[in-house]
């Protein structure tokens, strides 16, 4: 049993995330989630595409991402045009003031963690979110980018992560 320890710890940190997750959230200006960042940042990301599409990358149910494509709309975040290939169907778009709106939550989200992870070294702040994102390819995440995670960054040995865990 005890070689689950490491596996049982890393879960108890996953859990513990979710905190970290909502004080991001609650920085979000009113208007704005985080499902609603996701979908601006895919489209930023990835360009044009259909609903069905962006459903897939949110890795949600078509009515979710529905919800927060029309609230985009809504805003003018995002513009939704009849499918040139299939009229019944529509291609999401970043607008300009999408592109804007996601600049800002951007921006936003870097100085909360920026602020919150003062102590932190460069090289820690480097090493968590390269391990993150090894975690993520190992789960087939779609958000990966392909190879993030293939090197370390170059001080990650020489600088190991020391910021404590907090369990809960």
């Amino acid at each position: 049993m005890a070689e689950n320890a490491p596996y049982e710890e890393l879960m108890r940190q996953l859990s513990a995330v979710g905190s970290v997750r909502r004080q991001l959230d609650r920085a979000l200006p009113n208007g704005s989630s985080s499902g609603s960042a996701m979908v601006l940042a895919l489209l930023a990301r990835d360009g044009d595409m259909r609903i069905g599409r962006l459903a897939e990358l949110l890795a949600v149910d078509m009515s979710v991402t529905s919800r927060h494509v029309a609230h985009l709309a809504a805003q003018g975040w995002i513009d939704r045009s009849p499918d040139p290939a299939d009229r019944r169907s529509r291609i999401l778009r970043l607008t300009p003031e999408g592109r804007t709106q996601l600049a800002e939550l951007s921006d936003r989200a870097a100085q909360l963690l920026a602020r919150r992870l003062s102590d932190w070294s460069e090289a820690d702040v480097r090493r968590l979110a390269w391990l993150l994102s090894r975690l993520r390819a190992s789960f087939d995440d779609p958000w990966t980018a392909p190879d993030a995670y293939a090197e370390p960054p170059e001080d990650a040995d020489a600088h190991p992560c020391r910021t404590p865990a907090v369990t809960t």
